[in-house]
């Protein structure tokens, strides 16, 4: 943490985070939940994906959060047809003074905030065009890289009740999303403002946290000072631990060593994958937000078990048992986070 007014940089984190939720609010009735969470995976600097059914708002939110941060902002409508040259663009041949070139044209994915609705109608060849862009911030076209201007941002979106004509994430395409997100039903309270509010001559519109100029650079220095709070070990080995706790039993890919949290025999009879690293970077990260909206500079047990659902309910594989016993990975985190609560407290 910076040696000058740590107070005052915690204090405008948390002003600036509560700032954009309000805004948000203006437009997004209800789903308080998820707007933190998806402001939490923004700045620890990780990809979302949003699971809801149509008509909750799932393209609205993020339209609407980056009209609240001011920063571009492109949507990208996934379908079968779509090609990965669509998302990251293309060389065309142009003409210029009698000489003919190569020219790169931009694709929609050159923006600070991504929108990529209903991402599971495209092939698997064209989602994965978002790997590179997602997990290092550039672009390779005809062998020339092309770097993304900071922040970027992916928001993706699932539709779950139409299965025809879709093609599922492949667990590496899962794995670079940093938090998953539910997004349920508004309550019957929420219902009726929503329906009454938005049929109405009144348009709710937002006002921007950040001017043009500074926004970028507001952004980056706010995730900047999320790297700077302190994680003792003992919490890194707490993080740590659960995600080896994910990892199935006598899975091949596990060494056979003894763990901190016994095995469970949940994970192991329904299991099939558990989380990979980057699940314990996402938990700390998040944890490191957490910790930043409750005043502090070092992260808590309690930060860590506020992240965990979101940043590993898609990381772990469950197999046909699972499915047939009605069994989720949001259920068996659960279980984990009981057993640990009580062997770690």
């Amino acid at each position: 943490m910076p040696t000058e007014s740590p107070r005052a940089l915690v204090e405008d984190f948390q002003s600036t985070f509560n700032h954009i939720l309000t805004e948000l609010g203006r437009v997004i009735i209800g789903h308080r939940e998820v707007l933190e969470q998806i402001l939490v995976a923004f700045f620890s600097g990780g990809h979302v994906l949003i699971e809801g059914v149509p008509g909750t708002g799932k393209t609205l939110i993020v339209r609407t959060l980056a009209q609240v941060l001011n920063l571009s902002f492109n949507r990208i409508q996934f379908t079968i047809d779509l090609m990965p040259a669509d998302i990251t663009g293309t060389r065309i041949m142009l003409e210029h003074d009698g000489h003919r070139e190569f020219s790169f044209f931009r694709g929609p994915i050159f923006a600070h905030v991504v929108l990529a609705d209903e991402i599971n109608r495209a092939t698997p060849k064209t989602q994965s065009a978002l790997l590179e862009a997602m997990a290092e911030l550039q672009v390779t076209a005809a062998g020339t890289t092309y770097h993304l201007p900071p922040p970027f941002f992916v928001l993706a979106t699932l539709n779950p009740i139409e299965m025809e004509g879709t093609y599922p994430l492949p667990e590496a395409q899962l794995d670079r999303f940093f938090f998953k997100v539910l997004l349920p039903y508004p309550n019957s309270g929420d219902m009726q403002q929503i329906i009454g509010s938005t049929t109405g001559a009144e348009v709710r519109a937002v006002t921007p946290v950040f001017a043009p100029e500074a926004a970028a650079g507001r952004v980056e220095a706010l995730k900047g000072l999320v790297r700077e709070v302190l994680v003792a070990p003992h919490l890194v080995g707490y993080a740590a631990a659960l995600i080896r706790a994910t990892i199935p039993a006598g899975s091949k890919f596990a060494p056979p060593e003894p763990t901190a949290l016994p095995p469970d025999e949940s994970i192991s009879r329904y299991v099939s994958f558990g989380s990979s690293p980057r699940g314990g970077q996402a938990l700390l990260l998040a944890a490191k937000v957490y910790a930043l909206l409750a005043g502090r500079v070092n992260v808590t047990y309690g930060d860590i078990d506020r992240s965990a659902i979101p940043a590993l309910n898609h990381r772990l594989v469950v197999n046909f048992a699972a499915h047939a016993d009605g069994v989720d990975p949001r259920s068996l985190i659960e279980q984990l986070l009981h057993v640990a609560k009580r062997l770690h407290r």
